[in-house]
């Protein structure tokens, strides 16, 4: 018997919809990342990108697990400029922009190859439950 093995050509790419609301973050990301990396399918081959589309709702209503990870959890970037670094807590970037939080927890899970840059552009996060996205017709995980 020959194992099957998985060629470009041959990727069919699906849209699915996952609703954040009450869930863990770790959680969600780690979910979200196994089918944006194609991991979840049967003909997974690990050369090919054969993952799907994901659209994420309600990432202001996700759950923080932990009393002081919201003020403890903190998030860095440098602008390139002396002194440029600059710091936001979990708390202060979920009142700002939530959906960051999410694909910054999903970028962290995704496997640190060429690949990473278009699974993690196949990711749609929305602080709340409206999205433009009906005409894929997305499936509901």
């Amino acid at each position: 018997m020959k194992t099957f093995l998985l060629k470009k050509e041959d990727v069919k790419r699906s849209n699915y919809i996952i609703d954040a609301d009450g869930k863990v973050l770790g959680r969600l990301a780690t979910k979200v990342a196994g089918i944006l990396s194609g991991k979840v399918k049967p003909d997974f081959t690990p050369y090919v990108d054969s993952g799907d589309s994901v659209i994420v709702i309600n990432a202001e209503k996700i759950k923080i697990t932990g009393t002081n990870k919201p003020r403890q959890k903190k998030y860095f970037w440098y602008s390139g400029y002396p002194a440029g670094q600059r710091v936001e807590t979990l708390e202060d970037l979920m009142k700002r922009k939530p959906q960051d939080v999410i694909t910054a927890a999903v970028k962290g899970m995704l496997p640190k190859n060429k690949f990473q840059k278009d699974m993690i552009s196949r990711l749609r996060v929305y602080a709340g439950n409206k999205h433009p996205h009906q005409a894929q017709k997305p499936v509901a995980v």
